[in-house]
C-alpha cells in the first residue's frame, strides 16, 4: 500500500474511533444522569412518606418510654423495700412534672436525714410534651371507671409507699388502696400507671375508647 494512503487510512479509522468512544461517553454520561435523577425523586417520595411516619410515632415512643420507666421505677421501689427492710415510695410532684423515688431508712419515716434518694426523675426530659395528664381518655383506668381525674395522680398524698412485706401504705404511713398515675404527650396520648391495694404494679395505655 502506498505509504500517504496508508497514513490516511489510519487516521480516518482513529477519528472514526474517537468519534464512536465520544459517543458512547456521552450515552454513558446521559445514563448516569437520569439514574441520578430518578434516585433522587425516589428519596424524595420515601422522605416525604417516613416523615409524617416518624413524627406521630416519635411523641408515642416517648411516651410509652416514660410509662415504663414509672412502672420500673414502682416495682424498684416496692423490691427496696422489701430487701431493707425499710420503707420506700415513689412520690410524684405534679407542679414540677417529676416524681422521685425515696427510701426512708430504718426508722420507717419520710423527710429526715436517713433518707435516700435513688432515683428522680424530670418528665420533661422525654420530649414530646410528655407530662401529667390523660389526655384524650374520658374514664379512668379503675376497675370501676369514672372521671374523677384529680390531678392526674390519685395515689393519696401524691405518692405510695410500700413497706417491707411490700403492702402500699400512703405517705403518712396510714393503709392505703392503691392508685394511678396518669401521663400524656403532645399528641393527646395516654398511658396509666397504677398499684393497687395488694401491692400488684399494673400499666395500661388509652386505645382512644378503653384501656388495654
Amino acid at each position: 500500500m502506498n505509504f500517504p494512503l496508508f497514513i490516511a487510512y489510519r487516521y480516518l479509522k482513529a477519528r472514526r474511533s474517537r468519534h464512536i468512544i465520544n459517543r458512547i461517553s456521552r450515552i454513558s454520561i446521559a445514563g448516569i444522569t437520569l439514574g441520578t435523577m430518578a434516585l433522587i425523586i425516589i428519596l424524595s417520595v420515601l422522605l416525604g412518606i417516613a416523615i409524617p411516619s416518624f413524627s406521630s410515632w416519635l411523641p408515642k415512643y416517648r411516651l410509652r418510654g416514660a410509662a415504663r420507666d414509672i412502672y420500673s421505677n414502682l416495682q424498684l421501689a416496692k423490691m427496696t423495700a422489701v430487701k431493707d427492710r425499710a420503707r420506700c415510695g415513689v412520690f410524684f410532684n405534679v407542679a414540677g412534672n417529676s416524681y422521685q423515688v425515696i427510701s426512708s431508712g430504718p426508722n420507717l419515716t419520710f423527710g429526715d436525714i436517713d433518707d435516700s434518694t435513688p432515683r428522680t426523675v424530670n418528665l420533661s426530659e422525654y420530649g414530646s410534651g410528655v407530662g401529667y395528664g390523660h389526655g384524650s381518655a374520658t374514664q379512668t383506668a379503675t376497675t370501676t371507671p369514672d372521671t374523677s381525674w384529680d390531678n392526674n395522680v390519685t395515689f393519696p398524698g401524691d405518692g405510695v409507699v410500700f413497706d417491707s412485706r411490700g403492702m402500699v401504705l400512703s405517705p403518712s404511713g396510714a393503709a392505703s388502696t392503691g392508685g394511678y398515675v396518669y401521663l400524656q404527650n403532645s399528641k393527646n396520648g395516654t398511658h396509666a400507671m397504677g398499684v393497687w391495694s395488694s401491692g400488684v404494679t399494673v400499666m395500661a395505655r388509652w386505645t382512644g375508647s378503653a384501656w388495654q
